[in-house]
């Protein structure tokens, strides 16, 4: 049987004009800022705190993934087809793609076969140029660092071996992760070893995705930690004066951004941030939008719920005091298959023994979910080399342990293939969703705080802290960075700090290497292994595949 491609299936739906979709929402059309037809952003004075407590927050997340990903956002916006289907006003708010996956290889993250958000080449290219503004006002402070180093007047004394801070593109390119710049004489600045991180991984799109306004945006990018003068004095981007100049590169950047799902339901698409560094979900801004727009709000969170979720609800519901009433957890056979060992060309070779085994990998994300007193609903998202003996095997194990687990056919179906889960997920809010409870305090010790994670969600049996990150915990302590929220950067491929350790590891031990700061978001980031801000290209990136015609019309983008 011939598909179509994600973009062929996009490029044939005929889309509602963005008036009417902010409409579905009681939006008025003067109301919102267009971008064209088809994309516009919504203002903040829409936000209202009481109507955010009234409506109900499902979230997203998955098992640990495979290298290709479990279908987390094609999920979502599947499940939001669902509910409006079966009667439910439901809004999906989703991150924004970057285009190092995009042309790099694991694709874009507008969805995926019925079950996508449109303009699709626009979300996954420039959309509205959010990612365009994060960069420019990261290397805009970039700029301003090296500019005090070169210049007498008003000299901050930085020492340029202490500074934390590096420029940002969004493009995988690994020659960038190491430079040194300021070479060819003393017009050219001052010579350092510097390097690029990817935008995604910006302190400036963390600060952006939990800013509460624009006010709370400035005062988080005046935050932001740079290093320290050759008196060991800390210093801050607000002692540069960069905070008003990098907002205002941000003014339009800090607005949702609204488009439409193929079933022409409305969704809300804003931030970026990776998910094995960063937080991994769209702004607080964006979803309290939604939930005050819409009775139901589907968002997700990246990679699995060791990483995505943790950090979801630990850090962004705590922050944002947001009580999400259920989280469905995305699992396909083929990562049970992966989990119970099988290699990357079996993935889509039918095997019950492995998915038995592999059901552990799920089972603990089950456990982790209830840690924080909420009930979680599994979704087996659909591929078609599924035996009806491996999905029937999920459903009766989750059943044993008091979970629905439902087949999810969004991607071949779009909402006719979600109704089921859909009704899983408001039987849960409706009758079994309890108050959410985070894992920890933001206040308790920084140490306790990742033992915590490591011990609960991880099930590491202990913690090393290399001598490099006991150091850090000393900066951290001078600096009165103590009761910042944690934020840990390690493999989304397994709940260890090895990659290699599949399905449901016991007995092991995660070393924490160093602990960077990302003062402006808040966040103290223990780095668990060697973790990557600037990816590379695979051999066969996916940009070899596409095509753009005369007429402008791309093909080969998914």
């Amino acid at each position: 049987m011939d598909y179509k491609s994600d973009i062929e299936i996009a490029q044939s739906k005929k889309m509602l004009h963005i008036k009417r979709v902010a409409a579905k929402l009681n939006v008025d059309e003067k109301e919102i800022e267009m971008y064209g037809k088809y994309k516009a952003k919504l203002p903040l004075h829409l936000i209202d705190e009481e109507k955010i407590a009234q409506n109900n927050l499902i979230l997203v997340t998955a098992l640990t993934p495979t290298p290709a990903g479990e279908g987390k956002t094609t999920v979502s916006i599947g499940l939001t087809e669902g509910l409006n289907k079966i009667g439910k006003q439901a809004t999906v708010v989703l991150r924004e793609p970057s285009l190092g996956p995009v042309f790099g290889i694991k694709g874009g993250a507008a969805g995926g076969g019925y079950s996508q958000v449109v303009p699709m080449e626009d979300i996954n290219l420039h959309f509205t140029g959010d990612f365009n503004a994060v960069e420019k006002a990261n290397n805009l402070l970039a700029a301003l660092i090296d500019n005090n180093l070169q210049n007498k007047i008003n000299n901050l004394n930085i020492d340029p071996r202490t500074i934390l801070w590096k420029r940002v593109i969004d493009m995988n390119d690994r020659s960038l992760r190491q430079i040194t710049i300021g070479l060819g004489g003393t017009a050219n600045g001052i010579p350092r070893e510097d390097g690029f991180n990817i935008t995604p991984a910006s302190e400036v799109m963390a600060i952006l995705c939990m800013a509460t306004s624009f006010d709370n945006l400035k005062k988080r990018l005046g935050n932001i930690f740079i290093g320290f003068t050759f008196d060991r004095n800390p210093i801050f981007a607000r002692d540069l004066k960069a905070q008003d100049a990098m907002a205002i590169l941000l003014k339009d950047a800090i607005k949702p951004n609204l488009v439409q799902t193929l079933e022409e339901n409305p969704a809300i698409i804003h931030g970026g941030p990776f998910a094995n560094i960063a937080q991994g979900t769209n702004t607080i801004i964006a979803t309290k939008m939604g939930l005050s727009l819409s009775n139901y709000v589907v968002t997700e969170a990246g990679f699995g719920a060791d990483l995505g979720a943790e950090k979801f609800l630990n850090i962004k519901s705590q922050y944002a005091k947001l009580n999400p009433k259920c989280v469905v957890l995305v699992a396909t056979i083929r990562a049970l298959r992966h989990h119970g060992g099988v290699l990357e060309k079996d993935y889509n070779t039918p095997n019950i023994q492995a998915v038995k085994l592999g059901f552990k990998n799920l089972e603990k994300h089950i456990e982790n979910i209830r840690k924080f007193n909420i009930e979680p609903v599994v979704a087996i998202n659909a591929f078609s080399s599924d035996t009806n003996q491996e999905v029937n095997f999920v459903k009766t194990a989750c059943e044993q342990l008091g979970v629905h687990a439902v087949l999810a056919e969004g991607w071949a179906k779009g909402g006719a293939g979600m109704t089921d889960l859909a009704k899983a997920v408001v039987d849960v809010v409706e009758n079994k969703a309890t108050l959410f409870k985070p894992l920890y305090n933001w206040e308790t010790p920084v140490v306790e705080k990742i033992e915590k994670i490591a011990k609960e969600i991880y099930g590491a049996s202990s913690v090393d802290f290399d001598n490099r990150a006991k150091l850090d915990l000393r900066r951290i302590d001078k600096l009165g960075f103590n009761n910042f929220a944690i934020c840990m950067a390690k493999t989304q491929k397994s709940f260890s700090d090895n990659a290699k350790l599949i399905g449901r590891p016991e007995n092991f031990t995660v070393t924490v290497r160093e602990i960077a700061i990302a003062a402006g978001a808040e966040f103290i980031i223990p780095i668990l292994g060697k973790m990557m801000r600037m990816p590379g290209l695979p051999s066969q990136p996916a940009s070899e595949s596409m095509n753009i015609d005369s007429n402008g019309v791309i093909s080969g983008l998914s």
